[in-house]
């Protein structure tokens, strides 16, 4: 018998963790976190403690005790047994935003995690280039462990602690086995590259697993292909996403293009766009625009970081050294001639020092980028801002203090705020805006990664299900239409 447990994405964007169980074997469809709770106790500098290992996560509700499932050093540190063996045979990530795979970093690293290659390369992007305190995804740094020194007596923390996950990359429609279901990865179209849908299978059930998709992307073929594979599968079960299920419109990425050319060529000065770091989509769209307008587009450090990444598997993303990368002041900020240091009593400009001393404050990843030929500072684009679109994300608009910008527009290609925290720094983004004279633009914008309600509907009733679970949604009820064409609708509950 075939059961499925929902530990989160039940009323709420996200959160996805979904365990489907056999007789033989199990295994969870995502295992990410829910904004929504999440924001209900944490904010920014409020975060659970690493100390506490899971126990913070738990007691506020964000992860599910589950035994078997979380690694040893997180559960031996506060005194919980570890077992011998996981509990589950793997873990299906649909795509690497961190509603669905955020909390992958509490398991055990024995769990197999099977995910596409491009969702991969993000997860190695925001392990490699994040500052997150949570953000072991593709390798395990085990914590609370002492070895002797090197000299004299005593213990001393351990660095050398690293494992690897059992990383395992799906190939489109190409099945693999858990146990004794037959799974197939069927890429969809979402808001960044590799996300996936999963069509699943053993005697007893076929299920289909949508993770989050949509129509009006830049490859909406992929969508349509998935809707006709699990059409063919015929599927028992089938577990939906329904993020905009009351929504009938949609903006597409041409859309949003053809608006930017146009509010583009009306400015004089500099662009500064806020769009999603992973969204590589969006990042294709504005180098378009770029290139209609006779701009270059200017992108941050780690955005550079993911473009390369992806540079080597696909020639469909401008290549890095078409794009500019913006190199950022940091920490003793000795850039240029606005900065200096002190050497031997005497007060050195940041260009008369060695090269090697003004880099000491980037990372190893962020020097490799930056020996390109391909590199601006603040000052180039305070000089020339009407040659260039400058992507720049709430975290980044301090940069605008350096550059001053002058006869400029700010457009924000992103999602509206939808939770109080959101809304809060939205505010502050006004304030920064007026403090720069950088008038907005807002309005159509920005595409969704989901489908609307009308899409949604279409698709299910094409793939003809027997049960329907809607999920990642917060108006479940709009599914319920679906019961005049013979589908059980059945509302998931949260497992204990």
């Amino acid at each position: 018998m075939t059961s499925i447990d929902f530990f989160g994405g039940v009323d709420e964007i996200g959160g996805n963790k979904i365990q489907v169980k056999s007789n033989e074997s199990s295994f969870f469809f995502d295992f990410g976190m829910g904004f929504s709770h999440a924001n209900d106790y944490l904010s920014e500098f409020l975060q659970p403690r690493k100390a506490n290992g899971i126990c913070d996560f738990v007691e506020l509700g964000l992860l599910p005790y589950i035994k078997g499932i979380y690694r040893e050093d997180y559960l031996r540190h506060v005194g919980l047994p570890y077992p011998d063996k996981p509990s589950v045979d793997g873990v299906l990530i649909s795509h690497s935003h961190v509603d669905h795979v955020a909390y992958v970093h509490h398991l055990r690293e024995d769990i197999p995690i099977y995910l596409t290659n491009e969702s991969h390369l993000i997860l190695r992007a925001l392990e490699e280039t994040g500052a997150a305190s949570f953000s072991e995804y593709l390798h395990l740094k085990k914590s609370f462990y002492l070895e002797p020194k090197k000299r004299g007596d005593g213990y001393m923390r351990s660095r050398a602690n690293i494992v690897d996950r059992d990383i395992n990359i799906v190939k489109p429609y190409e099945k693999f086995e858990i146990g004794d279901f037959s799974i197939k990865s069927a890429p969809v179209d979402h808001s960044l590259p590799g996300a996936s849908a999963f069509i699943c299978e053993n005697e007893d059930e076929t299920i289909v697993y949508t993770g989050d998709l949509r129509f009006h992307g830049r490859h909406p073929e992929l969508t349509r292909k998935f809707i006709k594979e699990a059409k063919k599968a015929k599927p028992t079960i089938m577990i939906s996403e329904g993020t905009r299920i009351d929504s009938d419109r949609n903006i597409s990425e041409i859309d949003i293009e053809k608006r930017a050319v146009d509010a583009v060529e009306r400015c004089e000065g500099l662009v500064v766009v806020n769009y999603p770091v992973r969204d590589l989509d969006r990042l294709v769209t504005f180098y378009k625009v770029a290139e209609d307008t006779g701009r270059k587009l200017v992108v941050s450090l780690k955005q550079a970081y993911i473009l390369n990444l992806f540079n080597q598997i696909s020639k469909e993303y401008p290549d890095l050294s078409e794009v500019m990368i913006y190199k950022p002041r940091k920490g003793w900020g000795l850039l240029g001639e606005d900065s200096f240091a002190c050497v031997e009593d005497e007060w050195l400009c940041a260009s008369d020092i060695e090269s090697a001393q003004c880099l000491r404050d980037y990372k190893k990843w962020e020097r490799e980028l930056l020996a390109n030929d391909n590199v601006l500072t603040y000052q180039d684009l305070r000089k020339d801002p009407e040659n260039y679109i400058f992507r720049c994300d709430f975290f980044e608009l301090k940069e605008l203090i350096d550059i001053k910008p002058v006869n400029g527009v700010y457009i924000k290609s992103s999602t509206e705020p939808f939770d109080e925290q959101m809304e809060i720094n939205e505010r502050k983004v006004h304030k920064w805006l007026k403090l720069f004279n950088l008038p907005l633009k807002n309005k159509c914008f920005h595409a969704s990664g989901h489908a609307n309600g009308k899409e949604i509907l279409e698709m299910i009733r094409k793939i003809n299900p027997d049960k329907l679970y809607p999920v990642h949604t917060t108006n479940k009820n709009k599914f319920l239409k679906l019961k005049d064409d013979g589908i059980d609708v059945i509302y998931p509950t949260l497992s204990e």
